[in-house]
């Protein structure tokens, strides 16, 4: 078959890969050749002698990229035993997990969780464990469950479709579904799956989208060729899954891939698609690379599943690229940056006189998938659209791409070991720092003279020993959702005095820490300790009353992400006013908004929640009215 013929399977474009000697430089050292792995790379490119240069000029593998480059996470253990075994049990690793000899928290016990008129069983037979979902207006299933997934926040599930509880034959497409149902950990407690995420309310219980369609790339280990077709691609061609991170930042921070030898390039393809496909394809000597490319991302979107895997969940090589040349000889070392003697990597403006520097290298490792925008949701930080320009997520996932956004040059693993259980470990001491104290001092790496004491209360205006002494506290405020539900960290790193968030974002950031303050009285202080000046007419468009709580404001006519901000801040400072704006989103469109309603009621309230957010608006505006007039 020739290229020209191949149809349909699209390389899932997630975001860029660029990395292998930076956090190897930091959590790794090179193999012994007494315990490695003499297994020779298959491919041209990954036989070369060649060598390349890395940002530190040590020796690095020719190619990372093609399926070829790949030795699995088990070729690592016996050089980095240490690092291997605590890799096994993180949740990075275990994004997804067959559902055979997988530790499961959700209770497959026969729990019933009732969502509206339906409801979704969940139990176990033997090994095998099943979700039977009954609805009215979708019918009732049965589903065996094959896939955990994730296992830091929660677990979500993907199964197929079988005739009833305990039989094995499959029903309908029999391809691996996402289930409607997710546990969460810090609730401990079934939820609708679409819940978690800024998605608008849903009729009831039904299966979701194909499992190897929608997740498979970024909760996997693939080769990284498949992740940047679409870039590589003709323009127009739809992606799959997704894209690498770069037309979701600033054009002045994109980088582009070039094909830099056509002859290699498909040579490398047509092994990619023989593989695909499981017979040869042939090649097509007329195609040129971005033809190539598109029919290979049609063939992806197609057939790409399980076996074409490197293997089921986050590996080694997912983060540290191909690495088969470096387990044949420990003297090449695997390299963060995409290598392939077929390919070109074009920094974006800010790099073209000088190499990326390793932090950079490890965010741009980080966003090929922590660049999420969730579900459609339209708008973004900054006052930003989703659809036109490249502003801030507001929920978890899009953590890397905003630190991309960012000034700060600070890499991800300076605060995230990915390697442990808990990847955030660091962040605790970022909270409790102080002057002087251990968090700040992963700051003053570079800003050394905010160090010290007096340094540090010019440059803040606050009590260097005081909330507003943590640097966290105004460059990383607490204003995205987390998928715990609560509030996290935003990595956009900047001052929360920027122009383009005073003017942009609600509320204030300033009023995350000073929740009593009216938005003129912020905007007085702001402009007094600071010396800025703001578009008063952008500023009466967020706020038309500047007499009004910034919170309270916000809450009244901020967009949905805005609002869960204010309602977290308003039920932790427990404000009664704003007990008839809060319960009124307790239907809100997006259904995960209802949480936060909830606690924030159930802080200001001084009791447990008694209404049950998975019934129909109706019943929920009834038992929401009853909660505040007992109270």
């Amino acid at each position: 078959m020739r290229f020209r013929e191949l149809s349909h399977l699209g390389g899932r474009t997630p975001a860029f890969f660029l990395v292998g000697a930076a956090l190897f430089a930091l959590f790794g050292t090179t193999c012994s050749p007494a315990t490695q792995e003499a297994r020779a790379p298959s491919s041209k490119a990954a036989r070369s002698t060649r060598s390349t240069s890395s940002v530190s000029g040590a020796r690095e593998v020719v190619s990372n990229i093609t399926r070829d480059d790949y030795a699995g996470s088990a070729a690592c253990e016996p050089c980095h035993a240490d690092i291997y075994v605590a890799w096994q049990g993180s949740a990075m690793h275990q994004m997804t997990r067959s559902i055979k000899g997988a530790h499961i928290l959700a209770p497959f016990d026969g729990a019933v969780f009732q969502f509206k008129d339906d409801a979704a069983r969940l139990d176990r037979i033997g090994d095998d464990r099943y979700v039977a979902i009954t609805s009215p207006r979708y019918g009732n299933k049965v589903y065996r469950v094959t896939k955990v997934i994730g296992g830091h926040h929660r677990e979500d599930f993907a199964g197929v479709e079988v005739e009833r509880e305990g039989s094995s034959a499959k029903l309908g497409s029999g391809e691996e579904l996402v289930l409607p149902v997710s546990y969460v950990f810090k609730t401990k407690a079934v939820r609708y799956k679409g819940y978690s995420v800024m998605l608008p309310e849903r009729g009831g219980l039904r299966a979701g989208p194909v499992w190897q369609k929608t997740c498979i790339l970024c909760h996997n280990t693939a080769p990284y060729l498949t992740s940047i077709l679409g870039a590589l691609a003709a323009p127009g061609t739809r992606a799959f899954q997704g894209e690498i991170v770069d037309p979701l930042l600033p054009r002045d921070k994109r980088w582009t891939f070039s094909i830099t030898d056509a002859d290699a390039f498909r040579r490398a393809l047509t092994h990619e698609m023989d593989f695909l496909h499981g017979h040869p394809s042939g090649d097509s000597s007329d195609a040129s690379p971005s033809q190539m490319a598109a029919h290979a991302v049609i063939a992806t979107r197609e057939n790409f599943g399980e076996r074409h895997l490197v293997e089921v969940g986050i590996g080694c090589e997912s983060c540290h690229g191909g690495s088969k040349e470096h387990v044949s000889n420990p003297h090449v070392h695997p390299t963060f940056a995409p290598q392939a003697p077929f390919l070109q990597v074009h920094p974006s403006a800010g790099h073209r006189e000088e190499p990326p520097s390793r932090s950079d290298l490890i965010r741009r490792t980080c966003a090929r998938c922590h660049q999420v925008l969730f579900s459609g949701y339209p708008n973004t930080w900054e006052g930003g659209a989703r659809a036109r320009d490249p502003g801030g997520s507001n929920i978890n996932s899009g953590e890397a791409r905003d630190s991309l956004l960012g000034s700060c040059q600070a890499s991800c693993v300076l605060c995230h070991d990915p390697h442990t259980r808990e990847s955030g470990g660091r962040t605790a001491e970022l909270d409790a720092a102080t002057s002087g104290g251990v968090g700040n001092a992963l700051c003053t790496t570079c800003h050394a003279k905010l160090g010290e004491r007096e340094a540090l209360r010019a440059h803040a205006r606050h009590d260097p020993d005081g909330a507003g002494g943590r640097c966290i506290a105004c460059h990383m405020p607490k204003k995205n959702m987390s998928l715990d539900g609560t509030l996290t960290r935003y990595h956009r790193i900047g001052s929360p005095t920027d122009a383009a968030r005073v003017e942009g974002d609600r509320p204030i950031e300033c009023a995350l820490c000073h929740t009593d303050k009216s938005v003129a009285g912020l905007l007085s202080d702001i402009e007094r300790l600071y010396g800025k000046r703001y578009d008063e007419g952008r500023l009466h468009a967020l706020y038309p009353d500047w007499s009004r709580n910034v919170l309270l404001a916000t809450l009244e006519s901020g967009k949905p992400h805005e609002q869960a901000v204010a309602m977290e801040l308003l039920g932790q400072k427990r404000v009664s006013a704003a007990i008839p704006l809060i319960a009124q989103q307790m239907v809100h469109p997006y259904p995960i908004l209802r949480s936060y309603a909830e606690r924030a009621l159930a802080s200001i309230l001084g009791s447990s929640s008694p209404v049950d957010l998975n019934r129909d608006d109706a019943h929920i505006e009834g038992e929401v009215r009853k909660w505040i007039q007992s109270r």
